[in-house]
């Protein structure tokens, strides 16, 4: 009887290593199995769930519009006093609903197409109608010194801004602001070729962004999604040196098995330049843990914090010798229009910039850009990409509405946030074909080696007891 009951509980804790050990052994059998199955959905390629959302994205993507309307006008006009903002918002368009155009498969293991570029105005999530007024710097007029740097030129343009009335403000409507106005100024000038309309994101509809050429992964599954060149060429000739490289994906997915310690990179032709974020903390959104990416502040440091920067420091005398922080000149892919991109509210800008002018309040939750990407897969399922449109207004002694301004600043125009989240429809796809397995599988891990260990432990200490109460 003590024999069998010696050999019972031998036999009980041999099989509980047993099963701790099977636990143990389906980490990596069951992360081999996941790599296998991930890989042949994440790939670009048609019939792959990477595809589908790739050729049109899963969710509805929304950009959200906050104008910065001039409350002083009179003593900016007359006085050159510093702009008093209140923000007015949001304005809300549906974007990015159309599907991906001239979709090429190519033989060196990368996708081609162009971005379609489309706005939808959606009324019930906006505050007004494209009609409301609002009174905002003088877009073309303000150009001017930057574009035409020379004052014999400047004094001969300075007979249309006269002869049309413009001043340095203007009243405009929502509609016109974003997406184009014919501009009095310009419309009196007599040359063939001007094109008298102008607007914040003018032109916009109708138009696509492109080309891009994208790897699939189907030969490195770590290149998945990552922009292999952009408008035919891996470089932007706006920036020195590796501040011009084109890096990463588009944002919208990354290579799978994202890691906390990963930089992911991505590149927005909407700042003309490639970004990155870092890892921020865990999200659960609709039952899927995500991890989330920011962008740092460090990205748009000045040189003098950040020296990797110095290459995004174009001009020495506006940024006081590389020094200004939370500004970026894209004057180089706008014409020489002298366009600066900064986080909303000037987050993270210097003290300097932020002080030149009057109702912004900067707040890290409201005004940062992230990105909640489902670890596994690479996908991003929710995200917020937010930035600020400005314009360098300088005095100038030949253009009259110019004549009153007393220093160079950093003028606001708008500020938006891009952003979207995994749908309820997707999310029980996605919970039901990758979040749902992982658990069971993660769950199933832990019950063997846990349950196995205890059970090992247990009847091992019951057997060395029963031997020692034998032995007395």
């Amino acid at each position: 009887m003590g024999c069998d009951t010696n050999c019972g509980l031998l036999t009980g804790a041999i099989i509980g290593a047993v099963l701790a050990v099977f636990g143990g052994v389906l980490i990596p059998v069951g992360d081999n199995l996941i790599g296998k199955a991930v890989k042949k959905e994440a790939v670009i390629v048609n019939g792959t769930t990477a595809f589908q959302n790739w050729l049109v994205p899963g969710s509805t993507v929304y950009r959200e519009f906050w104008i910065f309307h001039v409350l002083n006008p009179s003593e900016v006009i007359d006085e050159g006093a510093q702009p008093k903002f209140e923000q007015r918002g949001p304005y809300t368009y549906r974007v990015r609903y159309l599907p991906k155009e001239n979709v090429t498969e190519n033989e060196n293991g990368t996708i081609s197409y162009m971005l379609p570029n489309v706005a939808n105005f959606e009324p019930d999530l906006s505050v007004g109608t494209e009609n409301d007024n609002m009174t905002v710097l003088n877009l073309a007029v303000a150009a001017v010194p930057a574009v035409f740097p020379s004052t014999f030129i400047q004094s001969i343009i300075n007979t249309w801004i006269k002869s049309s009335k413009s001043a340095i403000l203007q009243n405009r409507t929502v509609k016109e602001i974003l997406w184009g106005y014919t501009d009095p100024f310009l419309n009196s000038v007599p040359f063939p070729g001007v094109n008298p309309v102008v607007g914040v994101f003018y032109p916009y509809n109708g138009t696509s962004d492109g080309p891009y050429s994208v790897y699939t992964g189907t030969e490195d599954i770590s290149k998945t999604a990552i922009i292999e060149s952009y408008k035919n060429k891996r470089t932007l000739s706006y920036w020195p040196d590796h501040c011009d490289m084109v890096n990463g994906t588009d944002g919208a997915s990354f290579p799978p098995f994202v890691k906390k310690n990963q930089v992911l990179r991505f590149f927005s032709s909407d700042i003309c330049r490639s970004i990155y974020g870092v890892f921020h903390s865990k999200q659960v959104v609709k039952g899927i843990t995500l991890y989330r990416f920011i962008v740092p502040r460090e990205a748009f440091a000045s040189p003098a914090e950040v020296g990797d920067n110095y290459c995004f420091c174009t001009d020495p005398v506006i940024s006081e010798n590389c020094t200004l922080a939370g500004v970026l000149d894209i004057s180089a892919c706008k014409a020489k229009r002298p366009v600066y991109i900064s986080l909303p509210h000037f987050l993270h800008a210097s003290k300097s910039i932020l002080h030149n002018v009057e109702g912004l309040s900067p707040d890290e939750k409201e005004h940062e850009t992230y990105l909640d990407i489902e670890p596994v897969t690479g996908f991003t399922l929710r995200f917020a990409k937010r930035l600020q449109v400005n314009l360098l207004v300088q005095p100038s002694t030949r253009i009259d509405p110019l004549k009153k301004v007393k220093k160079r600043y950093v003028f606001p125009l708008l500020w938006l946030n891009e952003s979207a989240v995994i749908g309820d429809e997707k999310a029980e796809m996605f919970r039901a074909k990758i979040s749902s397995r992982l658990q069971l599988l993660s769950t199933l891990q832990m019950a063997l080696i846990i349950g196995g260990s205890v059970a090992f432990l247990a009847f091992l200490g019951s057997y060395f007891i029963c031997r020692s109460q034998k032995l007395k």
